[in-house]
């Protein structure tokens, strides 16, 4: 099948979150089992700055009265996949992230630059396509490119299937209607059976109604997103579509998260030899100008800091917990007052906290391998990678039983038990529960079982990308 993976960022090349990592492995993943899948992403300086060997393969003009952009083509480092890039310099050549300036706010013009992406996509996967390559099925990733299906279900001729793939129902990339025209939307599609949503024209709506299927990033959060309560007033659409929404839990890319041969580790180790691991922990330690104590349980969080992330119940369950001796690594950023709050915190424990503000790959290696337990309270979780690393690197994660963190976590309960697991969200219970993850770690016999339970797991795609190929083969 020849598959366009339609995103708004892939790792190495730009990234924010999750969803970069996601389209990094999954198409990898898919071209390892036999498949012709390539990349579409948007050209921004970064992501033009990182690709060797571009070559221009077609100049169009996307929307009536906008300039001819060019497509390029390259190919991903490290795994070759092929990929497109939407280059629209008018668009996408900004300093500061993705979708908002360096002040925090959305980019005013968002919508026009991600209907491109949408109508490039729909392009790349109909009668119009300017390259020879023509899709059979455009997998499209949240909202940014949840405009393609609407495209494509407009157009005359055959052309590709959609897949729309939620990663977060709580991004929904609403705008007001007047882009309709700019975006070459007919009037009559700004309808509840169509892109219109409380008044607005929303992105993520128009996937969902018109992709031939819809795939969740868990199967638990495929059930919890058809509910009143993280529908995020979607649910009335997708629970109509119930048939055609399925969960496909994520895997991880472990060559890249691989504690036996990561290139940011102090000392590298595996479930046959943990003892290096003590060694990354002192490192970690001495890094960030912690007390370098091997018998203070080092708690570990890499995160985005949000309110969905439950990272305001942690701050309440934290002093107790330091004046008992553990140590706190954070790496994230995010809600100004979390941050604010964070900061507080290590300059109220100095020794016993440590917190960075922004994001740092080597970093997050370094804490994955070198915290002790990893903290992952969640509020809702689609899928959530992190808890999969921890497990990966023999560092058990305490989760909330919610989305992919109940389908991917054991409580350690359990024989076969990989981490720490409740079910309230409430920051007593959250407490409870670290404090029972730091009994278990202070029992050694018992915690190395949860350390290898969790690193023996099949976290890595494979199993989840054979999923998505017999999705796909359902609907061409």
């Amino acid at each position: 099948m020849k598959i366009l993976f339609a995103t708004s960022e892939v790792h190495p090349l730009i990234k924010t979150g999750g969803l970069a990592d996601v389209s990094a492995a999954l198409p990898a993943a898919l071209q390892a089992l036999g498949e012709d899948v390539r990349l579409l992403i948007p050209g921004y300086t970064p992501v033009l700055d990182k690709l060797e060997n571009k070559r221009t393969v077609a100049t169009f003009a996307v929307f009536p009265g906008q300039p001819e952009v060019r497509l390029l083509g390259a190919k991903m480092p490290e795994t070759g996949v092929p990929v497109y890039v939407l280059d629209a310099p008018q668009y996408y050549s900004r300093v500061a992230g993705p979708y908002q300036y360096e002040l925090g706010g959305d980019w005013p013009d968002n919508a026009m630059r991600f209907g491109m992406l949408s109508k490039v996509a729909a392009t790349l996967g109909s009668a119009l396509s300017p390259v020879a390559w023509r899709a059979d099925i455009v997998h499209c990733n949240d909202w940014q490119s949840g405009l393609a299906p609407a495209y494509l279900q407009m157009t005359q001729s055959t052309h590709a299937k959609t897949v729309m793939t939620v990663h977060n129902m709580a991004f929904q990339g609403n705008f007001d209607r007047d882009w309709l025209e700019p975006l070459d939307l007919p009037q009559s599609c700004f309808d509840m059976h169509g892109v219109e949503f409380n008044g607005y024209l929303s992105f993520l709506k128009a996937g969902l109604h018109y992709a031939d299927r819809i795939v969740t990033v868990s199967p638990t959060y495929a059930r919890e997103i058809q509910t009143t309560e993280m529908g995020y007033g979607m649910q009335g659409l997708l629970t109509a579509r119930n048939g055609d929404v399925s969960g496909i839990l994520n895997g991880i890319d472990d060559q890249e998260w691989n504690p036996a041969t990561d290139k940011y580790l102090a000392a590298t180790y595996d479930s046959g030899d943990l003892a290096p691991k003590a060694t990354v922990k002192l490192g970690l330690q001495q890094r960030l100008g912690l007390e370098t104590n091997a018998n203070a349980p080092v708690l570990g969080v890499v995160s985005r800091l949000t309110y969905q992330k439950g990272l305001d119940l942690l701050l309440e369950s934290l002093p107790k917990l330091l004046d008992g001796g553990a140590q706190l690594v954070v790496l994230g950023s995010g809600e100004v007052d979390l941050e604010r709050r964070y900061q507080q915190l290590a300059h109220r424990y100095p020794g016993r906290v440590s917190v960075t503000v922004r994001f740092d790959e080597a970093l997050s290696h370094q804490v994955m391998a070198g915290a002790d337990i990893f903290l992952m309270p969640s509020r809702f979780e689609p899928c959530g990678l992190n808890q999969m690393y921890g497990m990966r690197y023999g560092t058990p994660p305490v989760v909330r039983r919610t989305g992919g963190l109940a389908d991917s976590v054991i409580d350690a309960k359990e024989a076969d038990g990989t981490g720490f697991v409740f079910d309230e969200t409430d920051s007593a219970v959250l407490y409870r529960t670290i404090v029972r993850a730091i009994e278990c770690y202070r029992d050694e016999n018992n915690f190395k079982r949860i350390q290898l339970n969790g690193m023996h797991r099949d976290v890595g795609w494979g199993n989840s990308a054979q999923r998505y190929i017999d999705l796909y083969r359902t609907i061409t």
